[in-house]
């Protein structure tokens, strides 16, 4: 595919993203340190002289970016001209070599009711670097048009404009198989971005946020505008899972890449952060609001668009760095936790004021990695968990709303970026995927060998201890994600780079991505309890509702957990709390309902009946709304 109209940082996004990272990452000790890290280095292992850059260096980037901006675009013109072609029988060879080592790995791990175990393992048509699951049980992935199948390339669009700066998605639904029959592709609308090319072509929404309405919808925010290092586009989007389309709203103020969304308490969605238009070096504090008034939020099954984005008048959000973690925690504010240490605050959505909360003890920046709201029974969240993106710290940090203080808590078996953590139905937290930086999975930027540690699960038990786990097939990093599906499966999928190195069936279409199956343990702890029958209409706060189970005598637990929408380890969405159960019969049970808004957005859950073992129910989902 043709890369015309490339922008003047026409060089892959290294360069760029390495300056979100630097600054607060030392490098390694060990001897795969990278010599990009070093002076003189570039891409890999290249070593580039300064003559080669003098000769490389062009006067209008010199003028318009700087002298170390221009001499940075110059090593990597140099490094990715040294990069050959990609030879196809590697990719079935390295694939060929991660099942294997996968396999000889996980036989020390042969336990499944202790450890869990990965299962399926099948191609996808979709990256899956954008992730989200929907009320009906399918899975939304979008991604991007690939502009280079060479894995040591950057085969993102990021610097792109014109009809190859577009975006793509398609639905999975699990009930189907892992077949192509069990995908389908839903594009995004036609859109035609103001960038001087005049070419329509399916909305470029990689690089946005997203958050659940309380319908169930998903919005997404922003999107890649192409050009100056990661520029960011106005889009809000809306994608309907009852109709399997999607729906145009009105356009944010700004542009914003990397943008990171929540759903709060009164069910409108609050957008924070992102680069605009400009460029990379120019993150918005312009906070807005989707839909515009908690009177205009949906909740019903039906919505249209054009539906307009509002601004906070008087307060912003002023991160330096993008994709911040946002939780609606249960007091009903929100809490963004900002990757740089000094940049962690407190909104209030009613009176939309900012508050500063205290530095996150740990000091520095931290690349993307996981975070999430923790349980805390009946009452909805009242702390978040900090745990990826830094690889040299393994310890978490935990931070309370009610005290208003960080505390260091249990530390994971070693330190990772680029992970994917989600709360389990049974209350225990699980980590896979993550990588040593951002392209890099141990070896050097664009080399897709990787250190197979970033492969290990890693499970935290509800006494907080950690405990490593059996590895996935490839190594996923940067773009990795994972959703926990009703049937209680883990669906692990993400990173392009390591698809496209891994794919043997490079020219099929329907084979773009792969998805990998994971059993917890709970799967194979005997059997399950059955949840036959749940509310179809939203169920109100604080009231009774019933739900039917053959299995009602056995069931001493049931929980909601909010569905996962996430993409750079970033998942605002997350949530897990436990329903009192006040009545019960032989085949029914009788719950109650979360008390509030603040406990529990409204939206749709995925409700778990779960046995004194731990062992969860397949979920079907419910409304939670205060109709």
């Amino acid at each position: 595919m043709s890369r015309r109209r490339l922008s003047v940082a026409l060089a892959a996004t290294t360069a760029v993203l390495a300056l979100t990272t630097t600054a607060a990452i030392t490098p390694p000790s060990t001897a795969s340190a990278r010599t990009a890290d070093q002076p003189g280095g570039g891409i890999g292992q290249l070593r580039i002289t300064p003559e080669q850059v003098r000769a490389e260096i062009r006067k209008d980037e010199v003028a318009a970016l700087g002298q170390d901006a221009a001499e940075s675009l110059a090593k990597d013109r140099i490094a990715l001209r040294d990069v050959g072609a990609y030879p196809d029988p590697i990719r079935a060879q390295r694939l060929q070599s991660l099942t294997d080592s996968q396999a000889q790995i996980n036989a020390g791990f042969p336990d499944a009711s202790r450890y869990g175990r990965f299962t399926d393992y099948f191609t996808s048509p979709d990256f899956g670097d954008h992730v989200a699951l929907l009320p009906t049980g399918k899975v939304l992935l979008f991604s991007f048009e690939r502009i280079d199948t060479n894995p040591q390339h950057e085969p993102a669009p990021t610097q792109t404009i014109g009809k190859e700066n577009a975006g793509r998605a398609y639905l999975w639904d699990p009930s189907a198989g892992t077949g192509a029959s069990a995908f389908k592709a839903v594009p995004p609308p036609i859109v035609n971005p103001n960038d001087g090319e005049n070419e329509p072509r399916p909305a470029p929404l990689f690089c946005a946020g997203h958050a659940y309405l309380p319908n169930g919808m998903v919005s997404v925010f922003g999107g890649n505008f192409g050009s100056n290092g990661g520029a960011g586009t106005r889009y809000t989007m809306v994608f309907d899972p009852w109709a399997e389309q999607w729906l145009q709203q009105g356009d944010m103020s700004v542009g914003r890449w990397y943008p990171s969304a929540v759903t709060t308490a009164n069910g409108t969605q609050l957008v924070m952060s992102g680069q605009t238009e400009l460029g990379w070096g120019t993150p918005t504090p312009i906070v807005e609001q989707f839909p515009n008034s908690p009177l205009a939020v949906p909740y019903g099954k039906t919505y249209t668009g054009g539906n307009p984005v509002s601004k906070w008048q008087n307060t912003t959000a002023p991160y330096r760095m993008d994709y911040p973690h946002l939780f609606a925690l249960n007091d009903g504010k929100v809490y963004g936790f900002g990757r740089d240490a000094d940049q962690q605050y407190k909104f209030d959505p009613v009176l939309q004021t900012r508050t500063s909360l205290p530095n996150r003890p740990d000091g520095g920046m931290r690349m993307y990695g996981a975070a999430v709201a923790l349980p805390n029974g009946t009452a909805g969240p009242n702390s978040a968990l900090i745990l990826g993106g830094d690889r040299n710290d393994k310890n978490t940090y935990k931070f309370s709303a009610a005290t208003g203080t960080w505390a260091k808590d249990t530390p994971r078996a070693f330190g990772r970026t680029q992970d994917d953590t989600l709360i389990l139905p049974n209350g225990n937290l699980f980590t896979v995927n993550g990588s040593y930086g951002i392209r890099d999975y141990g070896f050097g930027d664009y080399n897709p060998n990787g250190d197979f540690k970033y492969r290990q699960t890693e499970m935290r038990d509800s006494s907080g201890t950690w405990t490593l786990g059996p590895a996935e097939r490839l190594p996923r990093g940067y773009h990795s994600n994972a959703v926990l599906l009703p049937d209680g499966r883990i669906m692990v999928t993400g990173d392009e780079l390591q698809q496209l190195a891994s794919n043997p069936n490079i020219s099929d279409p329907n084979a773009n991505g792969t998805i990998e199956m994971y059993e917890p343990p709970y799967l194979s702890q005997g059997p399950r309890p059955v949840l036959s029958t749940a509310p179809t209409n939203a169920v109100g706060y604080g009231l009774p509702f019933s739900v039917g189970s053959p299995t009602a005598g056995a069931v001493t637990k049931a929980v909601l957990v909010a569905p996962v929408t996430s993409t750079h380890s970033v998942d605002t969405s997350q949530r897990y709390i436990e329903l009192p159960i006040v009545g019960r019969t032989s085949s029914s049970l009788t719950l109650t309902a979360p008390l509030n808004p603040a406990a529990a957005p409204p939206g749709y859950y995925m409700l778990f009946l779960l046995n004194a073992q731990g062992v969860p129910s397949v979920a079907k989902f419910v409304q939670i709304a205060g109709l």
